[in-house]
């Protein structure tokens, strides 16, 4: 990824914390029938590894997880808030007009080794996981366990486990850190103007990463 220094962000905490904030992660891999990419919900467990190791499933229907390369790196990429940013809301703009409109965005990539898990105990464990953390929220929580249990193997039976121990891991946040404090001031205003969640985390990041 490309990565002027006033974009990179190396802090690893900062860095799992827009994972596990957006874990809907596209899988990218090489293999026999060239690239493939998939959007999966992925775990991400701090402690397995030095710098993480995600778990999720695969449909056993998808070729992806028997046509991939093991000896070839697999990449996640997590896309966090994102929003287009219009020079209207620059003070460079009414000063000498030389501007053009941008994209403000936070993202994660993460490599690794791809390792296929045809485990149903494995794959029962990863499934409840993640389903007792979106579910954790909602007034009536629903369990795997809630399911009638012959239909959850027979379920189980269809999908198939894949984990990465990270490799490396880059982050990136552009959000303004490249305009004059005017021009950010502009943008923060804007956003908040505009409203909607995406746009106001935005506006948060440029005020806090503009200094």
């Amino acid at each position: 990824m490309y990565q002027p220094p006033h974009f990179r962000e190396d802090r690893l905490e900062v860095q799992h914390a827009l994972v596990r904030a957006h874990p809907l992660g596209l899988l990218v891999t090489y293999g026999k029938t060239g690239l493939a990419a998939n959007p999966i919900p992925f775990m991400l467990d701090e402690e397995a590894s030095q710098l993480g190791t995600l778990r999720g499933h695969l449909s056993r229907a998808n070729p992806q997880w028997r046509d991939f390369d093991p000896a070839l790196e697999a990449l996640v990429v997590f896309q966090g808030t994102q929003t287009y940013i219009t020079p209207s809301w620059y003070e460079a703009k009414r000063a000498h007009g030389k501007v053009v409109p941008t994209w403000n965005y936070a993202i994660v990539q993460a490599y690794g080794t791809l390792r296929v898990i045809d485990d149903p105990a494995w794959l029962l464990n990863q499934v409840s996981a993640m389903t007792s953390l979106r579910e954790a929220t909602r007034p009536e929580p629903w369990a795997v366990s809630d399911a009638p249990s012959d239909f959850l193997d027979a379920q189980l039976k269809g999908i198939i486990g894949v984990e990465i121990e990270i490799a490396r891991i880059e982050g990136k946040w552009k959000v303004s850190q490249n305009r004059p404090q005017a021009d950010r001031k502009g943008v923060v205003a804007g956003l908040r103007e505009d409203g909607g969640e995406p746009a106001l985390q935005m506006a948060d990041l440029v005020e806090t990463r503009g200094i």
